[in-house]
């Protein structure tokens, strides 16, 4: 256990999240290694090579000195450059190659985490994050690794994992970013309400509200008269929110009352979170 126990539970929901990629990749063939995932441009392979270059920058391993092809579709920015580094130098190692790395990663981190001696609230810094407190990171870590499990189990047609202790760190997450979304992304009115609507395996009703200065909150009471109304199972959400589902793909799964404009404008301001 951690000098500071009150980041156990974002370890342990690390650690269940990790080891369960872990046990899903451990017996691919290699077609299904090349699945294509909802993630642009990425395969299993892929997905599977950002959580270990994630990783092994979260243990200040050196960044590889890579080259990227020029013809990347989906890399279109900085970001998605920096982060397919990682990727593309693993692009044609083995199946067995690749669930070792991944294995041996997991060991090392857990070590390192095991042995955390940071504070919770120790500000850190990440080229992609900026800097953030520890208890921050850890969890943007967890919402990373949760998200593409299910990346993986979708490609692979193998679910689970919806109610797992990581899934509700991701939740969290996907919650703390929609006041962003809603209040400047979408540009939601003044003095207005949207209410998100989530049944399934994790359960929650939240509105998110703009005041008169234009800032978005959320919380869990209920409002009175939301301009917006979206309702649908908490796998739909958490695909809509981290960018994984365009609304027209998966329109079926939602029921949307209120503004339809400004609800189109919310579900395009969703991005992918890689």
């Amino acid at each position: 256990m951690t000098v500071h126990p009150s980041l156990q539970p974002s370890i342990d929901a690390w650690t269940h999240t990790i080891e369960a990629i872990s046990e899903l990749v451990s017996s691919l063939v290699d077609g299904e290694w090349n699945r294509p995932t909802e993630c642009p441009g990425w395969s299993v392979r892929d997905v599977v090579s950002h959580v270990i270059g994630g990783e092994c920058e979260a243990l200040g391993d050196p960044r590889p000195i890579h080259t990227l092809p020029r013809d990347l579709y989906h890399v279109t920015d900085e970001t998605t450059r920096y982060l397919e580094v990682q990727v593309d130098v693993r692009r044609h190692h083995t199946g067995p190659e690749m669930t070792s790395e991944l294995e041996y990663t997991i060991i090392r981190r857990a070590r390192h985490l095991r042995n955390e001696r940071r504070k919770p609230e120790d500000t850190i810094s990440h080229p992609l994050y900026g800097q953030l407190p520890l208890q921050a990171f850890l969890d943007t870590r967890v919402f990373d690794i949760w998200t593409h499990e299910q990346d993986i189990r979708r490609a692979l047609r193998r679910p689970g994992g919806l109610d797992s202790p990581a899934a509700h760190v991701a939740r969290d997450v996907l919650l703390g970013r929609l006041p962003k979304v809603i209040a400047e992304e979408a540009g939601a009115p003044k003095k207005s309400a949207v209410v998100f609507d989530v049944g399934g395996p994790i359960e929650f009703l939240r509105t998110v509200r703009v005041d008169e200065n234009g800032n978005g909150t959320v919380d869990s009471s209920p409002s009175l008269g939301p301009i917006v109304t979206f309702t649908m199972d908490w796998e739909t959400f958490a695909r809509l929110a981290a960018g994984r589902a365009k609304a027209r793909r998966i329109g079926d799964k939602v029921k949307i009352e209120g503004d339809w404009a400004l609800a189109e404008r919310i579900l395009a301001s969703f991005t992918p979170a890689h």
